[in-house]
């Protein structure tokens, strides 16, 4: 197994082209360099790098092994950074893509409550649609992603999965609130407050509904904040899922009708990239997602 010195002298050599070079900014003799190299090849039998008038250029072998060693460093400096932040020694950060009725809802209160325990952890989220979020997981724009209804992707992996129960979100006194079981059809006589069609519920909602059903909202907008200050005003009539109204349950300011109807449920997932392992900070954070949002019938 080679050792962390040849490792790193070996990728400054490949970086710079030159052993001189890459002495110099490993701040360390050009005869140690040099001497890390031949021990190296000498170990594999084969060059691994082609000595040129104008410098060292990797061999196929050499190519091989520095893809190797960088691999190695990186997962070396990763090991180092979760250990340090075991500790308590190292700042870190999060960064999150979600859809903006987590974001309003019980993910505010997943970061509060993190960042309470971690203040050391700068934590960063981003709220965006659905291709949007796909997109920045998968292209390293975020490391974790929270979202309704994902579409599988091989370019991430898949850490929990969620079912969360969609209701009517009504004013505490509404006429809808004495009926045992509420379903779409109920709250067509009543004015709708509508999410757009960018939202994952748009669809679920207009499947829940009667065949030719009339869904014509008197507001329709893809800020669930508005959605959910309208419905104050009774008789307005909205559908959100159970934890986007944590909040407002807990202050008694809306009233949550779960819909009678199996299907009447959202897919929440929790994913992040597939490639490289997470940052022990974004660590934590998937374990207090997964135990906030795993909380009891959601």
């Amino acid at each position: 197994m080679l050792h962390g010195r040849a490792l790193r002298y070996i990728d400054e050599v490949a970086r710079q082209g030159s052993i001189r070079k890459a002495a110099r900014e490993l701040n360390v003799a050009a005869s140690a360099v040099n001497r890390q190299v031949l021990e190296v090849e000498a170990d594999f039998g084969v060059p691994i790098f082609e000595r040129l008038p104008r410098g060292l250029k990797l061999t196929a072998p050499g190519e091989l092994l520095v893809a190797h060693i960088r691999e190695t460093l990186k997962g070396h400096d990763r090991l180092q950074a979760r250990i340090h932040a075991l500790k308590g020694l190292s700042h870190g950060e999060v960064t999150v893509a979600t859809m903006g009725t987590l974001a309003a809802g019980r993910l505010g209160d997943v970061v509060a409550d993190y960042c309470e325990r971690h203040p050391r952890v700068e934590v960063k989220v981003t709220v965006c649609n659905r291709s949007e979020l796909m997109e920045m997981v998968a292209s390293g724009g975020a490391e974790i992603g929270l979202g309704y209804n994902l579409p599988e992707d091989n370019r991430m992996q898949l850490s929990a999965v969620f079912q969360h129960r969609l209701g009517a979100v009504v004013a505490p006194g509404h006429p809808l609130t004495a009926k045992p079981n509420v379903r779409v059809a109920d709250c067509l006589i009543y004015p709708l407050v509508l999410a757009s069609h960018q939202l994952s519920l748009r669809p679920l909602i207009e499947n829940l509904a009667p065949a030719n059903a009339d869904l014509r909202p008197v507001v329709e907008t893809n800020s669930t904040e508005m959605m959910k200050r309208l419905v104050r005003r009774s008789p307005h009539v909205t559908f959100l899922n159970r934890v986007d109204v944590d909040q407002e349950l807990r202050d008694g300011d809306l009233a949550f009708l779960p819909l009678m109807a199996a299907a009447g449920r959202q897919r929440l997932s929790l994913v992040h990239r597939s490639r490289g392992a997470l940052s022990s900070a974004a660590d934590g954070f998937m374990q207090a997602i997964k135990d906030h949002f795993g909380q009891g019938e959601s």
